[in-house]
Formats: structure tokens, C-alpha cells, sequence
């Protein structure tokens, strides 16, 4: 298998407290990505992952979180593969390196922190209503807009 036959592999990334028209977005987010045979990839957890993971599953996508501690047990119900890391923060370096596109929706710190590495790894970045204060952001407002920049990418 060449690289180029690999499923294209999605980081959804932001608030593990969003309001609710956030987590409605990220289902919707997350709906699409399965839609076009990607992988989702997130920290795991609640709030935009645990959202945008139950969009890809209603949709039959494959999800992986890659997880803060040691238990795969903390995995939000909607993750097919969690991989434990025991890394804590640390492993935003590995949720963002393993996109191949980041999708940050409106978060804090770790989503700041994610969004800086993709960008060091020269990784497409889209903001979903937020970062445009950040150089190299491609900024959206929603899923039809995604769906318009994400087509070079497929």
C-alpha cells in the first residue's frame, strides 16, 4: 500500500466545555468527515470530541482519540481506537501531528497549543468561528464553508 492509498486522517480539536450550538457543529463536523472516508481523529475526551466522534459514528466513520492518561476506559463512547498515552497535555503534539488537516472549533490553551504544532508541521489548519487571530488559519463559520475548503485537500 503506497502512501497516497491511506483514508485521509482528520484532527477535530477545541473545547471540552462548548456551549451547545458548538457541540451541535461538531456532530455536524464530525458527520462530514466520515461522509467523505476519513479518519477522525481527537484527544478522546468530551465537549468537541466527544461531539464531533458521535457525528462520524451516526455517519459509520472510524474514530481514534489519543488519550491523556493511561485508561482507556476514559474514552468517550464514541471512539473505535483510543490509544493511551500517559502523556497528559503532551499529547496535543501527537493529536496534532497525526492530521492530516486540523480542525479547530473555539477552545482555550490546549486548543491554542494544538493549532501552534499543526502549523509547525505545516499542517492545513481551519478555523470553525474562531483563530482568526492566528497567522495561518484558514477561518470558516460553518459546514457549508468547510465543505468548500476542504476540497483541495481530497
Amino acid at each position: 500500500m503506497k502512501a497516497t492509498d491511506r483514508r485521509r486522517q482528520i484532527a477535530v480539536i477545541g473545547s471540552s466545555e462548548p456551549d451547545p450550538e458548538l457541540m451541535k457543529l461538531a456532530v455536524e463536523i464530525g458527520g462530514y468527515i466520515a461522509e467523505i472516508g476519513a479518519v477522525l481523529i481527537c484527544g478522546g475526551l468530551g465537549g468537541i470530541m466527544e461531539a464531533a466522534a458521535s457525528g462520524a459514528k451516526e455517519q459509520g466513520g472510524l474514530t481514534i482519540g489519543i488519550l491523556p492518561d493511561y485508561n482507556k476506559e476514559t474514552a468517550n463512547p464514541f471512539i473505535d481506537v483510543a490509544i493511551s498515552t500517559g502523556l497528559g497535555h503532551a499529547r496535543n503534539v501527537i493529536v496534532a501531528a497525526s492530521g492530516d488537516i486540523v480542525i479547530a472549533l473555539p477552545g482555550s490553551h490546549g486548543t491554542r497549543s494544538e493549532i501552534s504544532i499543526a502549523l509547525k508541521l505545516h499542517k492545513p489548519v481551519i478555523g470553525v468561528k474562531a483563530w482568526a487571530d492566528i497567522q495561518g488559519v484558514r477561518q470558516i463559520d460553518n459546514l457549508e464553508e468547510l465543505r468548500k475548503v476542504m476540497v483541495p485537500y481530497l
